[in-house]
């Protein structure tokens, strides 16, 4: 998906013209407007190239620290080379090369965590990533979907406009990431939860 078309946008627009042109789609194809599940796919695909957008502009705002092309191995080539440029923009260096050979991306959002309030959360098709922009070392984790035991979202109060991912672990550890879009927050955890019980069949 380009996430320039999904927003009928020219792929130079500014960040001001992205987000009225997702207010003015999202007003548009809500389904609580009606539409049915032509409405419904719409406008997941409206969320998902609002964030896509909203995560490179995260990547061309943070601090720069090793420009130019991303290269991980003389074998592999460019990193992420199988994923469109907006998502690669999107993802940034790190992120891009933690990725493993041919592994898809469905989302990529801004989020914060306790541990970083500038957090870059990656959601792919065997794990969620995610970069601590703060952080002095090990600045990219993940989590394989095997290892998660229960995934769930809720809205942060007191205006519930702030949705938040919650996991806990295999182990008992408990992770948050906070700062989501509400729509955001509920389609991570329906990824994970499908791609949890996916990887869990295949693992018997």
């Amino acid at each position: 998906m380009d996430p320039f078309a999904a927003l009928e946008l020219a792929p130079d627009a500014s960040p001001q013209e992205i987000a009225a042109a997702y207010r003015r789609l999202a007003k548009r194809w809500h389904p609580d407007r009606g539409g049915g599940a032509a409405a419904v796919e719409r406008m997941a695909e409206i969320n998902a190239a609002y964030d896509v957008l909203r995560a490179g502009a995260w990547q061309r705002e943070a601090p720069a620290r090793d420009a130019g092309v991303t290269r991980v191995s003389s074998s592999r080539g460019l990193a992420g080379a199988w994923l469109a440029e907006p998502l690669r923009r999107a993802l940034g260096r790190e992120l891009l090369v933690a990725l493993e050979e041919a592994e898809d991306v469905a989302i990529v959002t801004p989020a914060a965590t306790w541990a970083s309030p500038r957090t870059l959360l990656a959601v792919t098709d065997r794990r969620l990533l995610w970069l601590l922009d703060d952080a002095p070392t090990h600045r990219v984790r993940s989590l394989r979907y095997t290892a998660v035991a229960d995934v769930g979202h809720a809205l942060r109060r007191p205006l519930r406009r702030v949705g938040v991912l919650r996991l806990r672990t295999t182990h008992g550890r408990a992770l948050s990431f906070t700062e989501l879009r509400p729509a955001t927050a509920a389609a991570i955890a329906l990824h994970v939860a499908a791609a949890r019980t996916a990887a869990l069949r295949a693992a018997s």
